[in-house]
């Protein structure tokens, strides 16, 4: 893993003239504060990697970036920033346009400060304890469905059933091309409200 990889310089110059700028002046930003943090693709998004920990990631789409910390939940600062911003993405400053949308450079400093120390405490993402009905929905399909309102609503009205198919088929591929190729159709299935067999319930 490096410190700057090839592969965020590619994702950064195929992404929208928009995103451009942003992604690049998170970039900076993350390494200013975080000399240590390291570079690397993982669910198909620039991901920031602190003492072998996610610390935060980065995205781009057509209209708008994101930009967030995997232990936001646990940090004051984060708490701090976001009490006013409605979260709209996956992550919870929301749908950034501009690099004016992003916290100030001293906030930023700051969470990325917390963010370090809440990794050397060995402070973890903590997880929601599935019921028995219920199959617990792994981060990266979540932050996928945050970025397709539709498909995000038919799944949380969906049945327990029809949401266990659809993880048990992402979360068995063997590979993380196989994966994301799955929740890429997926979300196309459920946009539709499609159950994951529908093919075979058709034919039935």
């Amino acid at each position: 893993m490096d410190k700057y990889s090839s592969q965020i310089d590619t994702y950064i110059e195929k992404s929208q003239d928009f995103a451009k700028p942003i992604l690049t002046y998170i970039r900076e930003t993350v390494h200013e504060f975080c000399p240590d943090a390291e570079e690397t693709m993982k669910w198909s998004f620039p991901h920031f990697i602190y003492k072998g920990k996610n610390l935060c990631a980065m995205a781009s789409f057509k209209q708008h970036c994101t930009f967030g910390f995997w232990l936001e939940k646990e940090m004051k600062t984060m708490q701090e920033i976001t009490q006013n911003i409605e979260k709209t993405s996956m992550f919870s400053l929301g749908k950034i346009t501009k690099i004016e949308d992003l916290p100030s450079k001293l906030q930023l400093k700051k969470a990325i400060k917390e963010a370090m120390e809440l990794t050397d405490m060995g402070v973890t993402l903590k997880k929601a304890a599935p019921s028995k009905t219920e199959v617990e929905i792994p981060d990266y399909f979540q932050s996928a469905l945050g970025e397709n309102n539709k498909a995000l609503q038919i799944f949380e009205k969906a049945s327990p059933s029809f949401r266990k198919e659809y993880i048990t088929w992402i979360t068995d591929a063997k590979t993380e091309a196989t994966r994301n190729k799955r929740m890429e159709q997926a979300l196309e299935w459920i946009a539709e409200g499609k159950g994951r067999n529908w093919k075979y319930e058709k034919s039935k």
